[in-house]
């Protein structure tokens, strides 16, 4: 696949990036390169390699799951401007 000067021009416009007009050769030249590279991309044989999400291998960290009260309401609630029992008391929003 080749870019034209038009195309050029046109993905400039789109990306809304100022292009001068003695740069626009360039610009081509670069754009054919990365398409060209992009097709060579498009031929390797990738079947049998799961995707990846990183280069590196990479674990979470895992923590036994427990569940909690917390303990500390009052802590919590301290500053809050208005409380009731052991929750926050917000103004209505919806009518």
């Amino acid at each position: 696949m080749s870019v034209d000067i038009d195309t050029v021009r046109r993905v400039a416009r789109l990306a809304r990036v100022a292009v001068a007009e003695e740069e626009i050769e360039a610009l081509r030249g670069e754009l054919n390169a990365i398409l060209t590279f992009v097709e060579e991309l498009a031929e390797v044989d990738v079947a049998g390699v799961e995707p990846m999400t990183s280069v590196t291998p990479m674990a979470l960290k895992i923590r036994e799951d427990e569940v909690t009260d917390g303990g500390i309401a009052d802590a919590v609630l301290a500053n809050a401007p208005a409380r009731q029992d052991d929750f926050f008391l917000v103004p209505k929003v919806v009518e």
